[in-house]
């Protein structure tokens, strides 16, 4: 989670990832490009379908949903409309075991899948009718970790290489969380320590013969001004002043429980307007310092593969450096440590695709996406 390619190449350089170095030289190495919105749940739901948010339906952590005048988090399986290959794996009678870092992601992983399903969040609560599995903690030998700890992503690997070597599951999808890149810069100390640990647990899965298909769901980049401080531009508040209040609805699919990472501040969002004002705060914000890119509805669905109805008149996506708030008051950063990182633009999403197997012939200047994860693993890599 949140992996862009330089964490990768940084660890390797001071000899943190010795298993990585490895694969990189004799297995296949790809950079490939994630989903737009680059967050979580969108790009997760598109590797376990193989299939673009405009397929699956996910396109953010939250949304409005214009049916009932609310706004929701997109945790329910309802959202979804695709069957993942996880669960297709296990109707033809593949063992399958989804292990995710947080609880949200584990009931949309895990939709209508036969097998083990849990989280490191919850892993001490883990009934066998809903979970396939019991007493995880005794099996994994660790406490539950923290939600704002790298040990809850340390767990996930954990109980895997656990899983491995007790059930031996076919097929099995780890998901860690971005509590580590949202903190630390490629290259920094906790940056490689974490990634040196991740290396660990790769090379047990390794050596047990499995084949091991590594990408990530979005990049990561610092959002800050010279002097440290977040970079914000609040849509909220800038549409109130140029429309009055409440003409404008803004929304943030990055919103998720977990606002210590990210304050909810990310670099993508939809905008709902009147008609006979989209023209007119398009012009406006694109215009505006520090936007990116302005696309209406339909521009937006064709450009980022995204589901139509389910995105504002108007999606709105800042530069590299910059995120998008609402209101000001609406964003309590008071929990930050350090210099705000986050995602969700164009710029976070460059990946990497990585096979421990070399496989030839293929066409490495084709565009390659996150979500052909599976494919190379269960098509080509065998």
């Amino acid at each position: 989670d949140g992996c862009e390619p330089d964490y990768i190449a940084q660890a390797v350089a001071v000899g943190h990832r010795p298993f990585m170095k490895r694969v990189l030289a004799e297995g296949t190495a790809l950079v490939a490009d994630c989903v737009v919105p680059t967050f979580t749940n969108p790009n997760n739901l598109s590797i376990v379908t193989g299939a673009p948010p405009s397929v699956h339906g996910i396109c953010g952590n939250y949304l409005y949903d214009a049916a009932s005048g609310t706004e929701v988090m997109m945790n329910d399986p309802k959202w979804l409309r695709a069957p993942t290959l996880l669960a297709a794996l296990a109707d033809a009678g593949a063992s399958v075991a989804v292990i995710t870092a947080k609880d949200k992601l584990r009931k949309l992983l895990g939709h209508k899948m036969k097998g083990i399903c849990f989280s490191s969040e919850k892993s001490d609560q883990v009934p066998v009718a809903e979970n396939g599995i019991a007493s995880v903690l005794p099996m994994v030998g660790m406490p539950v970790p923290d939600v704002y700890s790298a040990e809850l992503s340390e767990f996930v690997f954990a109980a895997g290489v656990k899983l491995m070597q007790t059930r031996r599951p076919d097929v099995m999808y780890l998901s860690t969380t971005d509590y580590i890149q949202h903190k630390h810069a490629p290259g920094d100390a906790d940056a490689n320590a974490f990634y040196r640990m991740m290396d660990g647990y790769l090379a047990q899965l390794d050596a047990a013969g499995c084949v091991i298909a590594l990408t990530a769901d979005h990049g990561m980049n610092a959002k800050t001004k010279l002097d440290a401080s977040p970079n914000v531009i609040f849509l909220q508040d800038l549409l109130d002043g140029w429309l009055g209040a409440a003409a404008a609805r803004v929304i943030l699919p990055i919103t998720d429980p977990y606002v210590v990472h990210h304050g909810a501040l990310g670099s993508f969002a939809t905008v709902y307007l009147q008609a006979d004002a989209v023209a007119d705060v398009a012009a406006r914000l694109r215009a505006t310092w520090g936007i990116e890119r302005v696309l209406t509805r339909a521009e937006a669905a064709a450009a980022y593969e995204l589901p139509a109805d389910r995105i504002g008149d108007l999606v709105v996506v800042s530069e590299r450096s910059v995120v998008l708030g609402t209101a000001k008051s609406r964003h309590d950063l008071s929990q930050r440590e350090l210099p705000l990182r986050s995602h969700g633009g164009v710029s976070e999403q460059r990946v990497p695709l990585i096979v421990n197997r070399r496989i030839e012939g293929l066409d490495c200047s084709r565009r390659w996406r996150n979500f052909d994860a599976f494919d190379l693993a269960l098509d080509h890599a065998q």
